[in-house]
């Protein structure tokens, strides 16, 4: 069975081009790659980008790009939508040129969150990534991609079952108390050596969370932090380790108003069931956010 390997890029629409260019590069430390006119692409690496902001006034993810191995998994991928009765959309040569892969298809999951399966993206190994501003280290992808985003939720079994048909495997790994006798359930799913690649379960006002861009040297949390703290944009969780992925991190609200995780430290994905109540320490909320 075919199967995604890793979520490649996002693509987020944006009211303000000029904010988030900033933000980006002098807060973030990516790269901005271009010369400014039509998509902002951002790099985080070797690729051509890992972010493209899009001016729009939803201010909410557009895309988010899942890999597949190749030509022939892009095939196999269309054949298990149509097996399952799941509507996608195989994107012309203008669109796939434009997102600088060699194909793309398009698909929603049970939630309406819109997803872009490609194959073949532009890397420039002759491109040294440089980041917008100075770091100590550099951003992890590698086999892991870009990092991990928590998305608009619908039924939690729902969500599941569509991810498996993507070939990602994961389950519930927070179980949180609540007043009474319930409990609150985050589902993660994953699809390769990141701990997860998607979590569901907090309700959202947009598709998207947060999404979670993980550094190799804690300096780089600690400097980002810093920068965040002397700047216009609020921290909304504070600096804490997670249970489940281990990552040391905080949350900061980005320009269009769903959060950014700033991480270091992540433990690899184990592939073995386990659930928590709470985070290891930290993450305090300072406005409301997410604990996953």
């Amino acid at each position: 069975m075919p199967g995604v390997t890793e979520l490649g890029y996002v693509r987020f629409g944006v009211s303000d081009l000029a904010d988030w260019r900033e933000f980006a590069t002098q807060l973030l430390g990516l790269e901005l790659n271009g010369n400014g006119e039509g998509p902002v692409y951002l790099r985080t690496d070797a690729w051509h980008h890992r972010v493209v902001l899009e001016e729009d006034d939803c201010d909410d993810l557009l895309g988010a790009g899942l890999r597949v191995a190749g030509a022939d998994e892009f095939r196999a991928m269309q054949d298990v939508f149509r097996a399952h009765n799941v509507g996608f959309e195989v994107a012309g040569e203008d669109a796939a040129r434009s997102a600088h892969v060699l194909e793309l298809m398009t698909v929603a999951d049970p939630a309406g969150n819109p997803l872009e399966i490609f194959h073949g993206p532009h890397v420039e190994t002759h491109r040294p990534f440089h980041p917008g501003r100075g770091m100590y280290g550099r951003f992890l992808t590698g086999s892991g991609g870009v990092g991990h985003m928590m998305l608009r939720p619908a039924d939690l079994e729902a969500t599941c079952e569509f991810y498996k048909l993507l070939g990602m495997r994961g389950g519930i790994e927070y179980r949180i108390p609540v007043p009474g006798d319930g409990t609150l359930d985050i589902l993660f799913m994953h699809c390769n050596d990141r701990d997860h690649t998607f979590a569901f379960g907090l309700p959202t006002e947009k598709r998207i969370g947060h999404l979670m861009l993980e550094v190799d040297n804690l300096d780089d949390v600690f400097l980002t932090y810093e920068l965040v703290k002397k700047s216009d944009y609020p921290i909304a969780i504070d600096l804490g380790r997670h249970a489940n992925d281990q990552m040391f991190s905080f949350y900061c609200l980005s320009p269009s108003g769903f959060q950014i995780e700033i991480g270091w430290g992540g433990r690899p994905a184990t592939h073995q069931s386990e659930y928590y109540t709470r985070d290891t320490y930290g993450h305090r909320a300072a406005r409301r956010g997410s604990p996953a």
